[in-house]
């Protein structure tokens, strides 16, 4: 159901002038890069279903994925790989894919709506909101947009390294991923700072 007031903080930062919604996606996975995606939303466009990613199905956020492309003034999205995470730490890789993905857009937005409480630091007038996936139309699609690129990309590492079965836990930390991790080792794409109490025993 679409949040009635998910188009208010983006009407209000418009007197700003353009707005661009930026949110991350796989900050907490034990393998693959972090995905960001920034979304310039026409002002009138209204989406239905649009909402935090987490609180959709899987189909439904495939669904919006396709409309938010299409019917989106510009949309970019950026990664950092999971060496970037592992040399500038998963806080600092998050802002590096941020800005990757702001810069990706076609056109440079004069404000910036962002998910959480930390500034990215965009090189643009930024506004942080606290859940604001589920507050910010703008946001929201970000959201949508980096969860389904991320998945998307998880699936191909899934066939490159099929012993892992990213395609089950796109990299989130299950027990079956770490029972995986135990039998076959750290593969190429696994965030080795994340995993630095199995290193010493994990054959690698």
């Amino acid at each position: 159901m679409e949040t009635t007031n998910l188009y208010e903080i983006d009407n209000r930062a418009r007197a700003a002038g353009v707005v661009c919604g930026v949110d991350e996606a796989g900050r907490g996975p034990l393998a693959g890069p972090v995905v960001a995606a920034a979304v310039i939303l026409p002002e009138n466009l209204r989406i239905e279903g649009l909402n935090d990613s987490k609180k959709l199905s899987e189909k439904k956020r495939e669904l919006l994925f396709g409309q938010i492309k299409g019917k989106a003034l510009s949309w970019g999205v950026g990664f950092a790989t999971e060496q970037e995470i592992d040399q500038i730490n998963i806080l600092q890789a998050t802002y590096l894919a941020m800005n990757r993905a702001v810069k990706a857009l076609n056109f440079t937005p004069q404000i910036a709506l962002v998910d959480g409480n930390r500034d990215p630091h965009l090189g643009i007038p930024t506004e942080l909101i606290v859940k604001g996936d589920g507050k910010s139309a703008s946001i929201a699609a970000a959201s949508i947009l980096a969860k389904v690129t991320r998945d998307h990309f998880m699936l191909e590492l899934a066939k490159e390294y099929p012993n892992y079965q990213f395609e089950k836990h796109k990299g989130y930390p299950t027990k079956a991923h770490y029972e995986a991790i135990e039998k076959y080792g750290i593969s190429p794409v696994h965030r080795r700072s994340f995993l630095k109490k199995m290193l010493g025993k994990a054959p690698q």
